[in-house]
């Protein structure tokens, strides 16, 4: 009797899986376009990349991140925000093709939610079986279930390369282990620059964008049939992730300037890899450093200052901190050129717009500690903005 009870109940199960496998062939037969986004990182900035330039292109595009804050953004553009009930799993995929289909579009562009390999496989192959997939780059992420070398997150990644279909990468390292899968699975593989991206183009954007990523997006609009200038022209007037990097027009008493909150990135390598990125969009335009230090993060202040100094060599410098010490008075002796001022912990929101004032069209980049002083400052300092 138990036998039979299991033998229909295990009948009942693979009933319902088989229904539930012909209802997800036919969600993927109404999604004609179906984009993978996979990578270590840039996979949120680069789905909306792509879903832009899309859009721009006329196709009705839907699309969803799982970065900073999970967002699906609809065929206009606008975010939606992602209430779960329950924690993160890439089951919710199929259940969003499914909706995604009702509303027939003609791209969706879909954030990798896998970081387990065999899941990745599962959500590309089962799932998704995306017609372009991108995988942005290649970095020593999540070792512990991706692998401890580069090698071997390069193969973790590449299950989410389709069986037939098309890859758009930008990594350069382990491309050749990229090109090798999609070869074995009949993959047009397409590797781009970021150097394709002119500084001009990259000055459009209202926040900080990657070069690469830019280049990704643009190579998947073209396969998908949108022109380069239409793609572009979408993505600049794109809303950016949560987690970007946004420069802010200030009117200071009458002077204008930009400030860029890189505060979040507390650690000197974050805060030199956004540097350089900045240096890109900016070009030869002045700028100025503003350390927001804390008194009980010495050796943090000390290395700021050090990466400051020489690495960084913007052409002014305000710290707001005490008690710096004599390393701080060496700095300002050695690099005369550069302007610096140091203000005391006390100092309020208008006191430092008028420090800010002294400067004309500078771009005035706050580094340092965000905590406390730090969220009031930058929230006092959006009634500035033009």
């Amino acid at each position: 009797m138990i036998e039979l009870t299991l033998g229909i109940l295990l009948f009942i199960l693979i009933g319902l899986g088989l229904v539930e496998s012909h209802f997800h062939r036919l969600s993927l037969a109404q999604l004609p376009i179906r984009i993978h986004v996979n990578g270590s990182r840039g996979k949120s900035s680069v789905t909306r990349l792509i879903a832009a330039g899309l859009r721009a292109g006329g196709l009705k595009t839907l699309a969803k991140t799982t970065g900073t804050a999970p967002r699906i953004i609809d065929e206009k553009g606008k975010d939606r925000i992602i209430h779960r009930l329950r924690d993160a799993s890439i089951g919710e995929q199929v259940r969003l093709l499914r909706n995604f289909a009702k509303k027939k579009p003609d791209a969706v562009v879909l954030e990798c939610m896998a970081v387990n390999p065999q899941y990745q496989w599962v959500a590309e192959q089962n799932m998704i079986q995306s017609t372009v997939s991108v995988i942005t780059n290649v970095r020593p992420d999540h070792l512990d279930e991706m692998g401890s070398t580069l090698a071997d997150n390069a193969m973790s990644l590449s299950n989410t390369i389709p069986f037939n279909g098309k890859l758009v990468t930008s990594e350069k390292e382990m491309g050749s282990v990229l090109e090798q899968v999609s070869e074995k699975r009949n993959t047009e593989f397409n590797i781009v620059a970021g150097d394709e991206v002119t500084p001009e183009y990259l000055g459009r954007f209202p926040y900080l964008e990657h070069k690469d990523n830019i280049a990704l997006a643009l190579k998947v609009c073209e396969l998908s049939g949108v022109e380069k200038e239409t793609a572009l022209e979408g993505m600049v007037h794109t809303h950016p992730d949560p987690g970007a990097t946004i420069i802010w027009e200030l009117n200071c008493n009458g002077t204008q300037n930009y400030f860029v909150n890189v505060f979040a990135a507390n650690d000197p390598t974050s805060t030199l890899d956004i540097w350089h990125q900045l240096q890109e969009k900016i070009i030869d335009s002045p700028t100025c450093i503003f350390l927001n230090t804390r008194d009980d993060r010495r050796y943090r202040t000390n290395q700021l200052l050090s990466l400051i100094y020489t690495q960084i060599k913007p052409d002014a410098l305000i710290v707001r901190g005490e008690k710096l010490g004599s390393k701080f008075h060496d700095y300002q002796q050695d690099n005369p050129h550069i302007k610096s001022v140091q203000l005391p912990y006390k100092i309020g929101i208008k006191e430092m717009v008028a420090e800010f004032s002294k400067f004309e069209n500078y771009y005035i980049v706050g580094i340092g500690n965000m905590v406390g002083w730090g969220e009031k400052f930058v929230q006092d300092l959006k009634k500035y903005r033009v």
